[in-house]
C-alpha cells in the first residue's frame, strides 16, 4: 500500500493572503511538523511510498522532507494550478492513482491518533471511510451519512437526506485500485468541464453515491483524538486538547 497527501493549498483561512507563509503541513505540534509526523506514522505502518502533491511554497515542503531524511520515501507531484481548487491537486496525482495498487489518501492538515489509520488499514473493505459519530455539528464539517450501511450523503450541507448513522469525515480514505482509477477519471471530468473546479470531495461524492455505493466500507473512530486545522481556533484546540490526548511521539521511530 502507498499513501497520497495533498499539500498544495495556500491555507488562506488560517494564514490569510500572505504568500510568504508556511504550508499547513509544516505546522508544528510537540516539536514535530505535521508532515514529519505523517511520514513517521506511515513508515511504521509499512507504507511503501508517500506521494505528496505540492504547489504553494513547495520548496519549504521539499526542504522538510530532506531535513528529516525521507527523500527515499517521498515522491513529489507538482500542481502549478494550486490556487484553482483541490480537485486539481487530486487530478494531478492521476498517474499514481492508476498504478493498480491500494492507496491511503490523507489531507495534510490533520493532527490525529495513529489508531485511525490502523483501523482503516485493518478494514476488510478495499475502500474505507473513517468518520467520527461524536462530532459537533455545524457548517464546516463534511458529513458522512449512512443508511443500511451504505453512503447516502457526503457534504457539509446534507439537506433532508434520511440516514441512520452520521459523522464527520476525517479527511482520509483507504482506496482500492478500482476506486482510485474511477477517482482519477472523475476528477479529470471536473477539471475539464468546470471553469471554477470544485473541491475533490465532490468527485468522491459522485463515486460513493453512484457506482461504488455498495462497495464502500466505513469505520467509526469516535473516541479517538483528531482535528483538521483550518482556522486559528483550531490551532489552539490542537495544542490544548488534541495533542495531550495523543501524547508525545511514540509510534514509529522519529526521523
Amino acid at each position: 500500500m502507498k499513501a497520497l497527501i495533498l499539500a498544495a493549498g495556500t491555507g488562506t483561512r488560517l494564514t490569510g493572503a500572505d504568500d510568504t507563509g508556511r504550508p499547513k503541513s509544516l505546522l508544528q505540534f510537540g516539536g514535530e511538523t505535521l508532515l514529519a509526523r505523517h511520514i513517521r506514522i506511515l513508515r511504521a505502518l509499512g507504507i511503501e511510498e508517500l506521494v505528496i502533491v505540492v504547489g504553494y511554497n513547495e520548496d519549504q515542503i521539499r526542504g522538510e522532507v530532506t531535513a528529516i531524511g525521507a527523500d527515499d520515501f517521498v515522491r513529489f507531484v507538482e500542481n502549478p494550478r494550486f490556487r484553482e481548487g483541490s480537485v486539481i491537486s487530486m487530478w494531478s496525482a492521476r498517474a499514481a492513482l492508476t498504478d493498480g495498487g491500494d492507496w491511503l489518501f490523507m489531507d495534510a492538515d490533520v493532527l490525529y491518533d495513529p489508531a485511525i489509520l490502523e483501523r482503516m488499514v485493518a478494514s476488510d473493505a478495499a475502500t474505507c471511510f473513517p468518520y467520527d459519530s461524536s462530532f459537533e455539528d455545524g457548517e464546516e464539517p463534511v458529513k458522512f451519512c449512512l443508511k443500511g450501511g451504505r453512503p447516502v450523503e457526503f457534504r457539509k450541507a446534507i439537506g433532508d437526506v434520511a440516514y441512520d448513522d452520521i459523522g464527520e469525515w476525517v479527511g482520509f480514505i483507504r482506496m482500492g485500485p478500482e476506486f482510485c482509477a474511477a477517482l482519477a477519471d472523475r476528477t479529470g471530468a471536473y477539471v475539464s468541464d468546470s471553469p471554477t473546479p470544485e473541491s475533490y470531495e465532490e468527485a468522491v461524492r459522485d463515486l460513493i453515491l453512484g457506482d461504488f455505493n455498495d462497495r464502500v466500507g466505513a469505520v467509526d473512530i469516535a473516541g479517538l483524538a483528531w482535528i483538521e486545522i483550518d482556522f486559528p481556533q483550531d490551532l489552539i484546540r490542537a495544542e490544548q486538547d488534541i495533542l495531550p490526548r495523543i501524547g508525545k511521539p511514540q509510534y514509529g521511530t522519529p526521523q
